[in-house]
């Protein structure tokens, strides 16, 4: 036990009580107490505040600190105080050092009055709605040495006058809209040791005289709009540690000083337009500080420079992205703290240093898309912290190493498009932390494995030598393409188990037997690609109720029986049914150009439609067989007049009824005018349609027509017949818009694109019959105006049903897929012109559809001038009202 010395206990205790006592009180005055008191009402008296009470002293509150009897701090950070205006009585604090009023709510123009504060030397106004220019009076506030303002709106030229702040040595502007220039005078600042600029629009280059700022030590200024080239003068920032210009326009070489500073420990000039070759370094680069350097996404040429291995503190080297050329230095493998490596999309060549991983634990390896060639590093994982591989698209070749079957901490592994080979080390598949295996394109070979990782959400395979039967562990997969390789066996039940699965492609292999009907439990499924196999069997009537599935193909297989109806009722982008066993007639959905192709070489398959290249339904239909009763022909052919007569009949009786009932003033005409255009076998006829179009089926109206909903000739099926209609001739523009939706929706066929049936012309009226859609438009649901009734038909309501967010969710992607199918799927590209809420339409379980191109365009057609004169918005997307 260490003994107390004998000093201090011979010390007198009552000296030591006068000294006690003798220390600053931590009361303050009165007037000061008041002051913070008024300062809280006019805050609103906020909750946060609750502990500033008149009957306990102000120094003990949490936000409040003291020195000689003063307050000289105020912290009220995030107290979700709402102010318009600051209280002027702040300023009442005589001795006031520092105010952090930052992540509030405060909203107005910036406080100049604080200039009243003498004493004030931090300000923290970060993380409000300030707004406005900042004033002149900046440079009254002489004893300022820290200033934060950013996070507000505050726009126009940052004030000269900030340049004679001369005490400041942090400057933060941050995330505000400034778009003028940068003064100069910032460059007086010698005390600064912070600048802070980033995010935001600045339409000048960088100045010369921020090379002045001699004590800087971060300059921190991503995504300024900054152009031209770096500033020479930026070596003389001698005591600079991090510099960030990422996300910017810079052009031109890299200052040759730049890597020369000495404290320089963090770089980062990413996503710029920077060329020339890097910078070489003195031969004393070991004792350099660099430890991050990040020059990705430049146009940076040359090889990579050798000293970069040499940076005794380097953790992280991105050169990503460039157009690099040469060998991977060897010093870089034998660097003692590298572990994030990534030079993917250059040209480098050569082999990969054997040494890298076996001086230091490397975290992520990224080596994609160059030339590289040999094979991979035998030490990689050597530090147990390895967590991506990734080096496609390379000529890398030769067997993987055994040591990532005992990588652990592995999470990806992307080495597709290369000529890797033989088997892969069994632990690969099932190592614990592995979410990502992409093999493609290379010449593995061996046995499928029986078990898989478990957390293994993404299994790409394709076009490898991979044998033997699918098993599947792996409850989480999400994506499974093994096409083009020898798998045999059926398509296991264990496969159907997973219900996050929605891609799956097995195409080109040897699998046989029947497709399981238990395929209902994929429930997320959207793509389904089984061609060219031994498949047989029926095509399962669950395949059908896959609602989100798009892309079907399972042609050249030996399916037979015939085709489900409801797969009709499925938004098929691709189906491809072709060189099967087929039997029956193609479903009434499918008989469109927009299948042409999709039921190719089926001999026993039919179609209404004589585009699908099969015989003819109608035909099969109406052939009677010969008989050897020569009076039972007789019978069927009187019997077949009979009928004719009575249908030529009947036929009439409607006709003269329609024509009656909707005369001139609602049909436009003659029936006999009406010219049909149809995009599939239609389920009504002319005389059902026409009849329908009354008052009592009118759901929709606007200022180029109504929307009517008519009966289908199948029970309990409608569609919207949408009519343009006025009692003279259709205007240019009428007729523009008209023939817009033929032509676009005749050819589109999406999922999330309302499907036209057919439409109908004559001289004063248009019809356009499309697929009804039983939740009608979005508008309706978002705002309130209308609800769907049990009927269909919209009717007013007080309590409109809410959407629940996931609901909005599933609608929102909808629309962005069929925006973007129209956007970059179809050649040429559509343009909508008009989407908004009343144009997206949802069928009975709200999956969304973009309707109503009245105004869409297309961006080029064959023998019109290539222009974009008439186009008003970006060719990504084009806002409502443009």
């Amino acid at each position: 036990m260490t003994k107390m010395p004998f000093t201090f206990v011979k010390f007198p205790f009552h000296i030591l009580l006068f000294l006690v006592l003798s220390l600053p009180s931590p009361v303050i005055s009165q007037d000061q107490q008041t002051t913070l008191l008024g300062i809280k009402r006019q805050f609103g008296d906020p909750p946060a505040l609750r502990s500033w009470k008149s009957s306990s002293p102000p120094c003990a509150w949490p936000e409040i600190r003291c020195s000689g009897g003063f307050v000289t701090e105020l912290h009220l950070a995030g107290k979700n105080i709402s102010a318009v205006q600051l209280p002027a009585a702040i300023c009442d604090l005589a001795h006031l050092a520092h105010l952090n009023l930052s992540d509030n709510n405060i909203a107005g123009q910036f406080p100049a009055f604080l200039s009243n504060c003498s004493n004030l030397k931090l300000l923290d106004l970060s993380q409000n709605y300030l707004a406005g220019p900042i004033p002149n009076d900046i440079a009254k506030f002489k004893t300022l040495n820290y200033l934060d303002l950013g996070g507000n709106s505050f726009s126009g030229d940052i004030p000269a006058a900030i340049g004679a702040v001369s005490e400041l040595r942090t400057l933060l502007l941050y995330r505000n809209e400034f778009n003028g220039t940068f003064p100069s005078e910032i460059g007086n600042l010698t005390n600064l040791e912070v600048l802070g600029l980033a995010y935001n629009s600045f339409v000048n280059q960088t100045p010369f005289e921020f090379g002045n700022l001699k004590n800087l030590k971060t300059l921190w200024m991503p995504m300024c709009n900054l152009i031209g080239a770096i500033p020479e003068s930026f070596a003389n920032l001698s005591s600079l540690e991090l510099l960030d210009l990422s996300f910017n326009f810079l052009t031109g070489n890299i200052p040759n000083g730049l890597f020369a500073l000495r404290n320089l420990q963090f770089l980062y000039l990413y996503h710029n337009g920077l060329s020339g070759e890097i910078p070489v370094l003195p031969r004393s680069v070991r004792g350099f500080s660099l430890n991050e350097i990040d020059l990705a996404m430049n146009n940076l040429t040359g090889s990579i420079p050798e000293f970069f291995g040499m940076l005794e503190n380097l953790t992280i080297l991105h050169l990503f992205s460039n157009q690099l050329t040469g060998e991977i230095p060897k010093s870089l493998g034998l660097n003692p703290t590298l572990t994030d490596f990534k030079v993917f999309g250059n040209k480098l060549n050569g082999t990969l240093p054997p040494e890298f991983g076996l001086h230091s634990k490397i975290v992520s390896f990224e080596v994609a898309n160059n030339q590289l060639s040999g094979g991979l590093p035998q030490h990689l994982c050597d530090g147990g912290v390895l967590k991506g591989v990734i080096a496609f698209s390379n000529n890398l070749s030769g067997e993987l190493p055994q040591w990532m079957g005992n990588c652990g901490s592995l999470r990806t592994v992307q080495l597709y498009n290369n000529s890797f080979s033989g088997e892969l080390p069994w632990g690969l598949w099932d190592l614990e932390n592995l979410t990502t295996l992409m093999l493609s394109n290379n010449s593995f070979s061996g046995e499928f494995p029986s078990e898989l990782a478990w957390n293994l959400s993404r299994l790409e395979i394709r076009n490898n030598l991979f044998s033997g039967k699918i098993f599947s562990s792996a409850v989480n997969l999400v994506v499974f393409d093994a096409r083009n390789n020898m798998l045999s066996g059926e398509i296991p039940r264990a496969l159907t188990g997973l219900s996050r699965l929605n891609t799956l492609m097995l195409d080109e292999n040897q699998l046989y037997g029947k497709l399981p009907s238990e395929i209902i439990s994929w429930g997320s499924l959207n793509t389904l690609s089984l061609s060219r196999n031994k498949l047989f069997g029926n095509i399962p009537e669950t395949l059908c109720d896959l609602r989100d599935l798009v892309y079907l193909d399972l042609a050249e297989n030996n399916i037979s029986g015939e085709i489900p109806p409801k797969l009709g009722t499925l938004r098929l982008v691709f189906l491809n049914l072709s060189s099967n066993k087929l039997s029956g007639s193609v479903p009434d959905e499918f008989n469109n150009l927009a299948y042409e192709s999709s039921f190719l070489n089926n001999p026993d398959l039919c179609a209404y439609n004589p585009s699908l290249n099969l015989s003819s339904c109608l035909t099969e239909k109406s052939a009677t067989p010969q008989t050897k009763n020569s009076n039972s022909s007789k019978y069927l052919v009187l019997i077949l007049v009979l009928i004719i007569i009575v249908l030529l009949a009947s036929a009439f009786l409607v006709f003269y009824k329609v024509r009656k009932n909707c005369g001139e003033k609602h049909c436009g005409g003659d029936l006999s005018t009406w010219k049909l255009t149809s995009f599939q076998r239609l389920n009504f006829t002319e005389f059902n349609l026409f009849s329908s179009l009354t008052e009592e089926n009118l759901i929709g109206s606007g200022g180029f027509g109504k929307v009517y909903r008519v009966a289908s000739g199948r029970p309990g099926e409608y569609v919207a017949v949408k009519k343009i209609w006025n009692s003279m001739n259709l205007d240019e523009r009428l007729e523009r818009e008209f023939m817009a939706e033929v032509e676009i929706l005749g050819r589109i066929r999406h999922s999330n694109v309302v499907k036209l049936l057919c439409c109908f012309s004559s001289e004063n009226s248009k019809l356009l019959v499309y697929e009804y859609m039983e939740n009608q438009s979005l508008d309706k649901w978002l705002h309130g105006r209308n609800r769907v009734s049990a009927n269909g038909l919209s009717s007013p309501s007080k309590n409109c049903l809410l959407l629940k967010w996931p609901t909005r969710l599933r609608i929102a992607v909808g629309a962005a897929q069929g925006l973007c199918y129209m956007h970059h799927d179809c050649s040429p590209p559509i343009i909508h012109r008009d989407v908004k809420s009343s144009n997206i339409l949802m069928d009975s379980e709200f999956r969304a559809s973009i309707a109503d191109f009245g105004l869409a365009r297309m961006l080029v057609k064959p023998g019109e001038p290539r222009t974009m004169s008439n186009i008003a918005g970006s060719l990504g997307y084009i806002p409502p009202g443009k």
